[in-house]
């Protein structure tokens, strides 16, 4: 029998909001990631460790904080840990995503992104998340769980990313609607 965390893509989500500013305003906002402090639910910020800041190819260290309620019952990290990920698509006022990177630096099936497009009245912009393959932490959480908690577990954690994708939309509206 095929594992839940065996199905390809595990995530695979987005959420859109209208902003009122151009597609350039909203672009410098969402591609400077140590602002993500002003916007994301989980992350604290961080800062650029290698390349140049917000290009294809550079490298973000992301400092993150998980309270002891979301999900509560699974065994998550807790508390703040660290990330990395590299940027894979830097397209101004357009499109930026960022692929999140294993502890050993290699590239996981975890991408996050945005993606700007004109509107009457601002522009779109959409938020993204898609992970292909589970990620090493992905294993590790449900490692001890029978198949039935499994999938207990990936329905909660979508719904929690879900929730995180319209709640960073809002924040960043906010951000830049406000300046």
């Amino acid at each position: 029998m095929t594992s839940i965390v065996d199905t390809s893509p595990l995530f695979d989500l987005r959420a859109d909001i209208t902003v009122a500013a151009t597609v350039e305003q909203v672009y410098a906002v969402t591609s400077d990631l140590p602002r993500s402090a002003e916007w994301s639910p989980e992350c604290r910020g961080g800062e650029w460790v290698a390349g140049a800041p917000g290009t294809v190819g550079a490298v973000f260290r992301g400092e993150n904080l998980r309270p002891d309620t979301v999900v509560a019952w699974a065994p998550l990290v807790r508390g703040t840990w660290h990330t990395e990920c590299r940027i894979v698509a830097a397209e101004p006022g357009r499109t930026f995503r960022w692929m999140m990177l294993s502890h050993a630096q290699a590239d996981q099936e975890s991408i996050w992104g945005f993606d700007t497009e004109p509107a009457a009245d601002g522009c779109v912009l959409t938020h993204h998340f898609r992970m292909g393959r589970a990620t090493a932490g992905i294993h590790a959480i449900v490692a001890e769980l029978g198949e039935p908690v499994r999938i207990q577990f990936v329905q909660e954690w979508t719904a929690k990313l879900a929730s995180d994708l319209a709640e960073t939309l809002k924040r960043i509206k906010d951000v830049i609607e406000t300046s």
